[in-house]
């Protein structure tokens, strides 16, 4: 995860996001009755996904799986041990449950009560780390220190259990001022990696409005990696814009997916899937 070119692969959409994320790819609210059919038609997705001959370790370092997905199966096989050992792709699990109301121009993560008893769990079936959310609307200080804490205090019990934390303080691209939210959060976060007494965390980050702005923490001893988020933007403007930041790689979600839809057929689904990975892939090699 440290050294290897490649990006992640963002497949981690949860109960809220799902409902989006299948209506991109073609199949609206009226093609599933409740929730246990909804998530077999989104795992149906992204097995496809994951199977397909395009989807490998020489350009996919990693991928973020929701806990639904963890707890099936890919070719018989549990979908993060699928990953690992026929892909040679790292997997990481989301661990959060969503986010509280707006304070301070910011959102916190809800409690997670059960994280003690899922993280020895993802050991066991051979994940590598973990990945929690947050967002940052305004660049009020008293917010962002808030998120940046709490970010921190779960990434200490992640890595207590022998994983490595990603650490996604989102700022949402639409805040007026952006550039205002990423100068506080990225002093935040430098101060949050200083103090780390043991292991070393990740972290997701929204892309800059001032190219190599995360140079320093790229660059920190206790920091992995430093990935970005699409956040909303295109494929090719997160391309575009990821490419201008040295060290940095891709986690897209929508912009990985982004065209793929049910009615393709194999030929044209992997088609488009390897030109997708192909460009985010060289994006993330600068």
């Amino acid at each position: 995860m440290g050294s290897d070119p490649g990006f992640i692969a963002a497949l981690d959409q949860s109960g809220g996001s799902t409902p989006k994320a299948l209506a991109l790819y073609g199949i609206d609210d009226s093609g599933y009755a409740n929730d246990d059919e909804m998530f077999d038609i989104v795992h149906a997705m992204r097995t496809r996904i994951i199977t397909d001959p395009a989807f490998k370790g020489d350009r996919i370092v990693g991928t973020i799986l929701f806990q639904n997905t963890l707890d099936r199966e890919v070719n018989g096989v549990p979908t993060s041990q699928y990953l690992w050992r026929e892909k040679r792709i790292l997997p990481i699990l989301k661990i959060d449950y969503g986010m509280n109301d707006v304070e301070d121009g910011a959102q916190t993560m809800k409690a997670i009560p059960d994280l003690g008893d899922r993280l020895p769990a993802a050991r066991d079936k051979d994940v590598f780390g973990t990945k929690m959310r947050s967002v940052i609307q305004s660049a009020n200080a008293a917010g962002i220190a808030r998120v940046v804490d709490q970010q921190f205090e779960i990434a200490r019990e992640v890595i207590g259990h022998g994983l490595v934390p990603i650490i996604e303080p989102e700022v949402d691209i639409h805040a007026p001022d952006k550039g205002a939210c990423e100068q506080i959060l990225r002093d935040r976060l430098h101060a949050g990696a200083d103090a780390l007494d043991e292991g070393v965390v990740m972290f997701k980050l929204t892309l800059p409005e001032q190219a190599n702005f995360y140079a320093d923490l790229c660059a920190h001893a206790k920091v992995l990696r430093v990935v970005a988020l699409s956040g909303g933007y295109s494929r090719e403007v997160a391309n575009e814009r990821l490419a201008a930041n040295n060290g940095m790689i891709a986690s897209f979600s929508r912009a990985l997916t982004e065209g793929l839809r049910v009615d393709l057929d194999a030929a044209a689904f992997g088609s488009l899937l390897d030109e997708s990975i192909a460009s985010i892939a060289a994006a993330s090699n600068t």
